[in-house]
């Protein structure tokens, strides 16, 4: 006894251990119990110990396909007490999910009574509710009594339990498994039978096959629910590595509804997806308008078929609603593929070859100790019909022996040592009736021989030859790739598996306001109602005190939002990232969505829908450049470099040419130039510019305009006042004149405050420094010479200036 080890008072040991082993040990024995006993299947039947103790109970109760139900109370209890020794309450919820046609591919339990449903709905009470077995788990279970798996002691060692069933047909990939154990998992999807036939009948005719091969077979998971798998890159990885991520999305139709409304009908939904939370995740959304476009959700399903109806609000856009529904609910979802299976007792992750290659190689374990089993029950039989036709030969001196033999062991023994026959031969000989005796019995004994023989010669050369091993596994395979049903999930490599932020958003006209100190928003257009020129307006933003709204437009929600600083640079966002706010609100920092150096402040905004053609820009000094747009596709959110600037020079204004266009600038003073863009030769990125305008004293750029032929120009003045003059007032220049006077500066008027080029057929939306806000028709205000005061287009309020113009679509008078 070492010295560490200590006798206890009853004559045992005490043998210390550090806490830690002791852990280390006790929790590895735990683990791999959870792995092995409960957790993960075993890669050759496809079954978890569980599974595998409720068919054998089944089978014990001669539970058949075409047999009686049994109620499943008395199935548990069988299973609980004979094998699976966790209580009927852990059993009954196993013995269900066999059963349902919604969670496992293939049933291996048929079910009578509630099992539940896609809804979440539980199960009847075990006592309410019956089962028996299919044909797939009898096809499971074919051969068990042909000594074709090692059986052990169960739990209380009262009676035996198989290790494994023979699997007549791959039920690992078929039916699919899950699992979670300690330290990992396993998520095995279900496939098509049929498929993975074809599958294993391709391996066994090129064992060489790699696993692109056998995905021709195998193109993917076939989920019992249904659903369409998009792209192949999960398939793939999973396939080749075991591990992977495939997208899957519910059955969309969309179809007319009532009122011109349409309606967005689900018919399957992805695998593992309940129908009730999917439909109740759906109506918190739209309570939560974070999806506006949805007016009623309805559950038509019947046992017909399932059929969820969407309706769509009138005048959205059912495509956008769809994609937010794909976004946002489980109406997309992900499988994670994880295929982990015992493999000798231990776990290991396989790719698709390696499962079916396992599954061979335990097939032609079963059909060599099927066919052992069936050749030793031959030679057997061989055996004592071969004695009983010796017999029959010599019946007369048999008869004899037995009459003059005192008890039957001594016939026996004469039998044996007189006539040759074996222990087996002589009593079959003494059970023998006399009907045996007869000419057609002799006749059918020498025929019941040859047959046999003929058996013995075929068990001989199937042990013999692995042609013929194969040749059984591919009949079986064969057999029911005849009997499988059609695929339910479709496979897709066109449609997307991410949607980007635009494909959940609608495209809308949108009033994009930025204030004087940065804040910024986004309005719906249809928010603001038209008025009459001269207008007393709407509340249009809530702004702080001495702040003011500084710039105005109207973009798309997906147009690109250029913002530029006043020192020159540049950032890119989506109209949709910028935040929809109500009409009055103040507005989010701009800070807040752009990374702005210290000091520097947005000062233009423009918009664009691709990278054709240029951007103009122009400064307060009357500085001009053109650089193509192309060179702004790499906006980073922090911002790059769009015009080098000196430090008392700033940005005023940046807009969006064709190459052929004219560029007019106006400033403060009334005064303006036309000329051609292509006075500004293209020019790199950084590059501070050209002259465009040659300034009076005091005076300073405040508008650049890109026109068009036919359009007028618009020009309002921060008192209220403004006027429509026609593009050809202005003559053409070359860049770099004093240009002609655009509208008199006078004290009524006031400093201009911005110029637009407009058609008849545009509204103006006119804002104030108080936020005020006033949209009217252009075609109200009457064009008029260039060199002239204008006339009243806003009314202010004592104290209020105009400081900004927007150009808009004209749309039909509706509220505000």
């Amino acid at each position: 006894m070492s010295e560490k080890t200590k006798e206890t008072a009853d004559g045992g040991r005490q043998i210390p251990v550090l806490v830690e082993d002791e852990m280390k040990d006790s929790y590895l024995n735990y683990a791999m119990s959870v792995i092995v006993s409960r957790a993960i299947p075993d890669v050759r039947d496809g079954l978890k110990p569980s599974q595998r103790r409720i068919l054998i109970a089944m089978n014990d109760l001669g539970l058949g396909p075409r047999g009686k139900f049994r109620k499943c109370a008395k199935i548990a209890g069988d299973t609980s007490g004979n094998y699976h020794p966790h209580g009927e309450q852990v059993v009954y919820p196993t013995l269900v999910r066999m059963a349902q046609d919604f969670a496992i591919r293939y049933p291996l339990v048929d079910g009578q009574g509630n099992f539940g449903s896609v809804d979440g709905d539980p199960p009847a009470a075990m006592r309410y509710t019956e089962a028996r077995m299919t044909r797939n788990a009898v096809a499971l279970l074919e051969d068990i009594d042909l000594d074709t798996v090692d059986f052990v002691s169960n739990y209380d060692e009262t009676r035996e339990e198989p290790v494994v069933l023979p699997s007549r047909f791959p039920n690992l990939l078929t039916n699919g498994a899950s699992g979670i154990a300690v330290g990992m998992a396993t998520s095995i999807p279900p496939h098509n039978l049929g498929e993975v036939c074809s599958a294993a009948l391709a391996l066994l005719d090129d064992p060489e096959i790699s696993v692109s091969g056998l995905r021709e077979h195998i193109p993917g998971p076939d989920f019992p629910t249904g659903g369409i798998i998009m792209g192949e890159a999960g398939i793939r990885n999973a396939y080749e590595t075991g591990r992977g991520i495939v997208k899957v999305r519910g059955r969309v139709g969309v179809e007319d509804g009532r009122a011109g409304r349409k309606v967005i009908v689900i018919s399957e939904i992805p695998y593992n997806v309940n129908k009730s939370n999917f439909i109740e995740h759906i109506a918190s959304l739209v309570k939560e308008e974070r999806i506006t476009g949805i007016g009623d959700v309805r559950d038509l399903s019947s046992r017909d078929g399932m059929r969820i109806e969407i309706e769509v609000r009138k005048g959205e856009d059912d495509g956008v609603v769809l994609n937010q529904l794909y976004s946002m609910t489980a109406l997309q979802d992900s499988f994670s593929i994880i295929m982990i299976a015992l493999v000798n007792g231990r776990p290991r992750t396989l790719n698709l070859k390696q499962m079916l290659v396992e599954y061979i190689v335990h097939r032609k374990e079963i059909i060599r100790r099927r066919t052992r089993f069936l050749l030793e029950k031959a030679e057997r039989e061989a055996h004592l019909l071969e004695g009983l036709v010796k017999a029959l030969d010599i019946i007369d001196e048999i008869i004899a022996l037995i009459r003059s033999s005192s008890a039957p062991a001594e016939a026996r023994r004469r039998l044996r040592e007189e006539f040759d026959f074996s222990d087996l031969q002589a009593e079959a000989i003494l059970r023998m009736t006399l009907s045996k005796l007869t000419g057609l019995e002799h006749d059918k004994l020498v025929a019941d021989l040859a047959a046999l023989r003929e058996k013995i010669a075929e068990y001989h050369a199937i042990l013999g030859n692995e042609t013929l091993v194969v040749d059984i596994i591919r009949e079986d395979l064969h057999e029911h790739k005849k009997a499988t049903d059609k695929r339910r999930t479709e496979l897709s490599s066109d449609l997307p598996e991410t949607y980007e932020k635009g494909d959940l958003i609608a495209e809308e006209e949108m009033v994009v306001v930025l204030s004087h100190q940065g804040y910024v928003k986004r309005v719906p257009l249809t928010i603001y109602r038209k008025q009459k020129r001269g207008g007393r307006g709407i509340k249009g933003a809530g702004t702080r005190e001495k702040d003011y709204v500084d710039q105005l437009f109207v973009a798309s929600t997906h147009d690109y939002i250029f913002f530029f600083t006043d020192r020159g640079r540049v950032h890119r966002l989506k109209v949709y990232d910028l935040p929809q706010l109500e009409r009055t609100a103040r507005g989010k920092p701009i800070g807040s969505l752009l990374h702005l150096r210290k000091g520097e402040r947005i000062t233009e905004c423009v918009f664009a829908k691709g990278s054709e053609g240029y951007l103009a820009m122009a400064t307060r000094q009357g500085v001009v450049k053109r650089t193509l747009l192309s060179a702004f596709d790499n906006t980073r959110r922090g911002g790059i470099q769009a015009i080098n600037l000196p430090e008392s020079d700033r940005l005023i204004g940046v807009s969006v040419t064709g190459g052929e266009n004219e560029v007019v600038l106006g400033t403060g003073q009334g005064m303006s130039i036309r000329f051609n863009e292509k006075d500004m030769r293209s020019m790199g990125r950084t590059a501070y510019g050209v002259n465009g305008i040659n300034l009076g004293k005091n005076d300073h750029v405040v508008d650049m305009i890109v026109a068009e032929p036919g359009a007028t120009i618009l020009t309002v003045s921060e008192n209220g006042y403004g006027k429509r003059s026609f593009l050809k007032d202005y003559r053409l220049q070359s860049r770099a004149g004093k240009g002609i006077i655009n509208i008199k500066a006078t004290a009524r008027n006031g400093r201009v405050v911005g110029m637009k080029e407009v058609h008849d057929e545009d509204d103006v939306l006119l804002i104030t420094q108080k936020g005020i806000i006033v949209r009217l028709r252009v075609k109200e205000i009457r064009t008029m010479g260039r060199n002239t005061q204008g006339v009243r287009v806003i009314r202010l309020d004592k104290g209020d200036k105009l400081v900004a113009i927007a150009r808009v679509e004209h749309e039909e008078p509706g509220g505000g």
